[in-house]
């Protein structure tokens, strides 16, 4: 039974809640025990608040007023980049191995208003950077579905807790793809919702390309945790109220007529091939969902000069004042970054500004002939949990750490809504997901059509196969 209601869809563990059929304090036990069977084998859950989270259990049991949030009563993991009042936030580095803050981060702050619990954090690479989860603090995150594999990143820890059943929902965020990319590796789904949708305490609030977002396994899990971490935020100057992110509209919706972009790999990217034939693969379901499939992609040629730009700029400012003064506790490719934004020119960033605009301006222009753009979500399936990252892809050379991350970052320059939704699996059993990309602003449309595309696959029921061999 504890296995049954480990894996129920946060409206069903909510309807648990609300029937008192179970209470909050069990819940949040079911998830404990969860996370001490098989942490030690993942290595997701690194900092630990089981005290904090049985107080406010019991807590919402004894009192009415605590049970009405949108997230009332459910455990969550939260991403350990967020800072959390109270309990130990390392970003993931040793400079702050014994950080403790005395504030919530704004997405922590809604999370908790919406009466969610939270049962600690979840593993992510040194300051976010890189698509691996692994650190020098708490060592690397392994991949449910094989344990000798990555779990993808940075948004790692989150990702394998959901599909170990170790929470209902979790926090991540997405600068290059740290959403999508551990989403598809760990089977369960990672929304980087449109530019501004979840506000956030930014430094450098009119410049960011990176946002926090939600991470569960189910789309309709999705959903719900979008409407309580979403809205306007007078200290995030990007931030803004839409009302069609409401729990009041159905996901469910016809599809007769609507016209995709099926883009394989902007013209001519690398990528290995279980990758790009599952991606082809899928044609045949959004076929039966009502869609009609045209093959283009959209111009996105310069997004990789703004996002090295932009990537590299936020870098100098963040990362100043940890590699001035603790640069030998600083892994090499955050001093790269760092290097390469300290060498960048007015001039440099004036014409990544200028692309973007450009490349702003081309998009408009695409999705008014379509409604949906479908890519892969990474270029390679899982890889060696001993290997940093990629320098190859089908056999072609790479040239920095980022390069293989092309699925992901070409989109996060476009500020446009895109979810990795799991789309099956290589020949030795790793996940593999698809991406949907939606118009500007059409965060929920874009809900919509994953919510189709997994009523036909259901693919989010594919447990990982050690979570059984352990429980025989």
């Amino acid at each position: 039974m504890t296995q049954e209601i480990n894996f129920l869809s946060v409206k069903n563990q909510k309807k648990l809640l609300s029937s008192k059929q179970i209470s909050c304090e069990e819940l949040v036990k079911v998830h404990i025990d969860q996370i001490e069977k098989y942490n030690p084998y993942v290595n997701a859950m690194v900092t630990l608040s089981y005290d904090l989270a049985l107080e406010n259990a019991k807590e919402f049991d004894n009192k009415p007023e605590k049970q009405s949030g949108i997230l009332a009563g459910l455990p969550v993991a939260v991403k350990d980049l967020e800072e959390t009042s109270g309990i130990k936030t390392t970003f993931g580095s040793r400079i702050y191995s014994e950080n403790i803050p005395t504030k919530d981060s704004l997405i922590v702050k809604n999370i908790k208003e919406s009466g969610a619990i939270i049962i600690g954090k979840s593993n992510t690479p040194e300051f976010g950077a890189g698509s691996q989860t692994f650190n020098e603090v708490f060592g690397s995150t392994k991949n449910p579905y094989s344990l000798d594999k990555t779990c993808g990143g940075s948004s790692g820890g989150s990702a394998v807790a959901l599909a170990c059943g170790m929470v209902p929902i979790a926090t991540g965020s997405d600068l290059g793809g740290s959403l999508r990319n551990p989403a598809a590796w760990s089977n369960i789904v990672g929304f980087r919702p449109s530019l501004g949708r979840v506000p956030a305490y930014d430094e450098l609030g009119w410049s960011t390309l990176s946002t926090g977002g939600p991470m569960g396994r189910q789309v309709e899990d999705i959903l719900i945790q979008l409407v309580a971490i979403s809205g306007y935020e007078k200290f995030s100057p990007s931030s803004f109220d839409d009302s069609t992110i409401s729990l009041e509209n159905s996901l469910h919706r016809n599809f007769n007529g609507t016209k995709i972009a099926w883009a394989k790999d902007l013209n001519n990217r690398p990528i290995e091939s279980e990758i790009y034939d599952n991606f082809m693969n899928q044609k045949t379901i959004f076929e039966k969902i009502g869609c009609e499939i045209i093959d283009d992609e959209p111009d996105l040629s310069d997004s990789d000069q703004i996002f090295q730009a932009y990537r590299a700029f936020s870098y100098t400012l963040k990362h100043k004042k940890h590699i001035e003064k603790n640069a030998d506790k600083v892994k090499d490719t955050i001093i790269w970054n760092y290097n390469q934004g300290k060498n960048l020119s007015s001039y440099d960033m004036a014409k990544a500004e200028y692309l973007k605009t450009k490349l702003w301006k081309s998009i408009i222009l695409f999705f008014e002939k379509y409604d949906y753009l479908i890519m892969p979500v990474t270029s390679v399936p899982p890889f060696s949990v001993e290997k940093e990252y990629p320098d190859k892809v089908n056999g072609v050379k790479l040239n920095t750490y980022l390069d293989w991350m092309w699925p992901c970052y070409t989109i996060s320059v476009t500020g446009l809504p895109s979810i990795s939704i799991p789309s099956g699996f290589t020949s030795s059993g790793l996940p593999i997901g698809i991406q949907i990309i939606g118009k500007p602003r059409k965060d929920f449309s874009v809900l919509e059509l994953a919510q189709a595309y997994e009523n036909l696959t259901e693919f989010y029921k594919v447990k990982p196969d050690f979570l059984i061999k352990k429980d025989e």
